[in-house]
């Protein structure tokens, strides 16, 4: 899912710089969702892992 992210913030930053305006905002606004979901999933994991080694 990072690759994901990274690959619409690539997407984002090079339309940005030839300047489509909807193409960026569509692709920034998908890499920052997807961000945040690989952020909860990833703050998820780690809780899970700390339950884990408890045992």
């Amino acid at each position: 899912m990072l690759r994901w992210t990274i690959i619409f913030l690539v997407i984002a930053i090079i339309a940005a710089i030839f300047g489509f305006g909807g193409i960026a905002a569509g692709a920034a606004s998908i890499a920052k969702i997807l961000f945040y979901i690989f952020l909860v999933l990833f703050v998820l994991s780690l809780i899970a892992g700390g339950f884990r080694r408890v045992d």
